[in-house]
């Protein structure tokens, strides 16, 4: 039984430092076609295809391959469930170093990424409370192909038009529905039920606390950027209407 085990946990290390050595040669990879680029423009690509293969992934398990999250907390993990683990563990590990080396990032988003790792590779040794964990990435990573494309905005100048307007709307409407609402069904169905072990229960709560803290800066964001637009098309608005007032005049 103790060889059994000592198999597995190889196994799971093995294939952790492939994910991570995956990544890790995407972005290097990224890095030489985007010579002309920033280090974080590589790196931001990269953070947007593990977001879009780890939402598709993650979706899957809970809307079809099961078990459903809401009501089986605690389960043991699936091998499906366990691949999605360990290939974000490597991406996180990954992008955890990044941010250290090139001090990108402040301790808000290093905790995310620090209680995430710690979640999944409690999740890998416990061998169960996989279905939440993957539901919980699922909800962190639905508005991170939406962050990525608004950096990408920003650096080629088109953040500021009509698009820019639809993917920060887009942003703000799924982190407070997916990640603070459903999150917080989540949250409750892992505390109330027996399954989970209590650490996995409190390290719930502190992902779910994390995600408080960027939704009220995020909120921030929302309101100062809706009162700019407000006043902007106060503005075009008494201009249009002086025109209208000025034209009215000459006709008379």
């Amino acid at each position: 039984m103790k060889s059994f085990h000592h198999r597995m946990a190889l196994v799971l290390c093995l294939q952790v430092l492939g994910s991570l050595g995956g990544w890790l040669s995407l972005y290097i990879s990224f890095c030489c076609v985007n010579k002309h680029r920033s280090y974080e423009w590589s790196c931001r690509l990269v953070t947007f295809a593990h977001g879009v293969l780890s939402i598709s992934l993650s979706a899957y398990i809970g809307f079809i391959d099961g078990p459903w999250p809401f009501t089986y907390p605690g389960s043991p993990n699936t091998p499906l469930q366990v691949y999605v683990l360990c290939v974000t563990l490597g991406y996180f590990i990954f992008d955890l170093g990044w941010c250290i080396y090139f001090q990108s990032e402040g301790s808000l988003m290093l905790a995310h990424h620090i209680l995430s790792i710690w979640g999944i590779i409690l999740a890998l040794v416990l061998g169960e409370s996989g279905t939440e964990v993957n539901a919980v990435l699922f909800g962190s990573e639905i508005t991170n192909p939406l962050l990525q494309i608004r950096w990408f905005l920003r650096e080629t100048g088109y953040y500021h038009s009509f698009i820019g307007d639809v993917v920060d709307f887009l942003f703000v409407a799924l982190f407070t529905g997916v990640r603070i609402g459903l999150g917080a069904h989540l949250l409750f169905c892992e505390i109330v039920s027996p399954k989970p072990k209590w650490f996995m229960k409190a390290g719930g709560i502190a992902m779910y606390t994390v995600s408080w803290c960027f939704m009220l800066s995020i909120w921030r964001f929302a309101w100062r950027k809706s009162i700019k637009k407000y006043h902007a098309w106060r503005s075009r608005w008494s201009v249009n209407q002086q025109l209208k007032h000025d034209r009215h005049l000459k006709t008379h």
